[in-house]
C-alpha cells in the first residue's frame, strides 16, 4: 500500500516538474511585460521588480496593434466556425451514407494536413496572385480550406458513435433530414464541436507563413506583429514589446483551453473517450 501511494506521489511529482519546466518560458513573458527594458535585460534576473503598465500601454497605443487583434479574432473564429459548419455536413454523411471509399476518401482529406506550409505556399501564392485573391476573403477561405479535414475527422468519429436508431425514430415521427441533423444529431456531438473548435482555432492563431506570404495589408495577425515589431529602430531587439503583445496574444487562447480543457482529450482521440464528458 505504501509503496503504490509513493509510486503515485512519485508520478505526479514528475508531471508537475514537466509542466513547470515548459511553463517557465511563458512565466518569464510575463514578468517581462511588466518590467523596465533594464529590468528585463538584467543579469541575474530579477524576479523582484517595481510593476509598470508601460509597455502594455505603449504596445496598445503603436498604429497597428489593435487592427491586428481584430484582423487575428475575425480570421480565427470566422474561418473556424465555417470549417465546423461544413464539417459537420459533410461528417453525417460520411457517417450515414456508407460509400464504398469512404475509408480512403477520410485518408485522402486528412492527408492534406500532413503536408508541410512550405511545400505548397508557393503555387498557392501563384494562384492567388493570378485570381486576386491576396486580400480578408482569401485568406478566410484558405483558413477555412485547412480547418476542415481535423475538423471532420473530429465530428465522424462522434457521428459514428450517435446510433442511427434517432434518426430512424425521427423519420418515423415525420421529422425531416436537416430536423434530424440539427435537432438530434447536433446536441449530441457538442462535445467534438467544442473540441474541433479549439484545436482549429489554436491552429489559426499561431499562423504565421501563409499570413506572412498570403496576406495584404487588412489581413496580417498578431505573429506577423511580432515578426516585424522585433527589432526597434536602433536594430536591437524590442524585448518590452514583444513581451506585452506575447502577453496579450496567449489570453485567447489559453482561455479557452482552461474552459474547455475536458473536451480537448475526447477531440485527440476523434471521439473514442468520453468518459469526462
Amino acid at each position: 500500500m505504501q509503496q503504490s501511494r509513493a509510486r503515485t506521489t512519485l508520478y505526479y511529482l514528475i508531471l508537475w516538474l514537466v509542466a513547470i519546466l515548459f511553463f517557465l518560458p511563458v512565466f518569464w513573458i510575463l514578468l517581462a511585460s511588466f518590467k523596465t527594458p533594464n529590468d528585463i535585460l538584467a543579469v541575474p534576473p530579477k524576479f523582484i521588480f517595481q510593476p509598470t503598465v508601460d509597455n502594455i500601454i505603449s504596445m496598445l497605443t503603436r498604429p497597428n496593434t489593435i487592427p491586428y487583434f481584430i484582423n487575428s479574432l475575425f480570421l480565427s473564429i470566422t474561418s473556424v466556425t465555417l470549417a465546423i459548419v461544413v464539417s459537420f455536413l459533410a461528417a453525417y454523411a460520411l457517417s450515414r451514407y456508407k460509400f464504398r471509399a469512404t475509408n480512403f476518401l477520410m485518408f485522402l482529406i486528412l492527408s492534406t494536413r500532413m503536408v508541410p506550409a512550405a511545400a505548397f505556399v508557393v503555387p498557392i501564392f501563384q494562384m492567388y496572385n493570378a485570381f486576386q485573391w491576396r486580400n480578408q476573403f482569401g485568406v478566410l477561405m484558405l483558413y477555412t480550406m485547412f480547418s476542415i479535414p481535423f475538423s471532420l475527422w473530429i465530428l465522424k468519429g462522434f457521428i459514428d458513435g450517435v446510433s442511427q436508431r434517432y434518426d430512424e425514430t425521427g423519420f418515423v415521427n415525420g421529422a425531416s433530414r436537416l430536423h434530424v441533423m440539427f435537432r438530434v444529431v447536433l446536441p449530441q456531438v457538442r462535445p467534438g464541436l467544442i473540441a474541433a473548435f479549439i484545436f482549429n482555432l489554436i491552429f489559426v492563431w499561431n499562423e504565421f507563413l501563409l499570413n506572412f506570404i498570403l496576406g495584404g495589408p487588412g489581413t496580417q495577425m498578431i505573429p506577423y506583429a511580432l515578426a516585424v515589431g522585433l527589432v526597434n529602430a536602433g536594430g536591437n531587439v524590442d524585448w518590452a514589446f514583444v513581451a506585452s503583445l506575447s502577453t496579450g496574444y496567449v489570453l485567447l487562447p489559453t482561455i479557452m483551453i482552461f474552459l474547455f480543457q475536458k473536451y480537448l482529450l475526447v477531440g485527440m482521440t476523434f471521439g473514442t473517450v468520453r468518459g469526462e464528458v
